[in-house]
């Protein structure tokens, strides 16, 4: 990983709305149909697209049939073309690269996120938390360790008042490092992801933490880098 460094010009709203557009209209593109709605929001390095609205006919049908997992499958493979020329509008508009990106989706309440991570840090407001941060890493620590492992590292990033990432690097276990191996990494992130929802809304009482309810959580994660991001939405 390259050292990062601050980018000191300011970036202006109408880059991020552009990108906002962009990523809309890219979306209509490559699946049909957009999404009704598509906000984009950057806060140092992490530029976040909170998605809603964005569930195909055709998805709707295979959901109501309890075939998500199909569901899953097409869109990885669609998603990753999109995301390859969203990588570009982003290093084109805002003149930084894009090292990582993590997505995912939340069929349930027909929502989604993309999360990409720049290069380097650009100038802009950096949200002052309103709330416990410690308290908040704690209850990540825990529920990882029932599910997986104690993470190696947690780190939190608040985005914006209602937007807040949290990485977490080393959480494989021996048996999932195996599975990936040998080539199950599409079954594993599926099990991952209902697995560790389930306990997260089960397990933590978000209410005592947030100043505001949790409207949705998503996860992705990276197994190459064992690295999993974590972005909770706040109402």
């Amino acid at each position: 990983m390259s050292r990062m460094k601050v980018v000191t010009k300011m970036i202006n709203q109408e880059k991020i709305s552009y990108l906002s557009s962009f990523t809309s209209k890219l979306l209509r593109q490559k699946f049909g149909r957009g999404p009704e709605s598509c906000s984009a929001t950057l806060c140092k390095n992490h530029l976040v697209f909170y998605i809603r609205g964005f569930i195909s006919p055709m998805e709707e049908v295979l959901l109501q049939k309890g075939q998500s997992s199909y569901v899953d499958h097409a869109r990885e493979i669609i998603i990753q073309h999109v995301l390859n020329e969203l990588k570009g509008a982003v290093e084109v508009t805002l003149d930084v690269e894009v090292e990582e990106y993590f997505h995912d989706w939340n069929f349930n309440n027909n929502s989604g996120t993309i999360i990409l991570v720049l290069e380097n840090e650009l100038q802009t407001m950096y949200p002052k938390p309103q709330y416990d941060i410690v308290r908040l890493e704690d209850e990540v620590k825990r529920v990882t360790a029932i599910v997986q492992k104690l993470p190696d590292k947690v780190f939190t990033y608040p985005i914006s008042e209602n937007i807040l990432l949290i990485q977490r690097i080393g959480i494989l276990v021996p048996i999932e490092k195996a599975l990936i191996a040998k080539g199950y990494e599409d079954e594993l992130k599926l099990t991952k992801d209902d697995l560790e929802k389930s306990y997260f809304h089960r397990d933590v009482n978000f209410e005592t933490i947030f100043p505001t309810p949790l409207l949705d959580l998503f996860i992705d994660w990276d197994f190459k880098e064992d690295k999993s991001m974590m972005c909770f939405i706040l109402k």
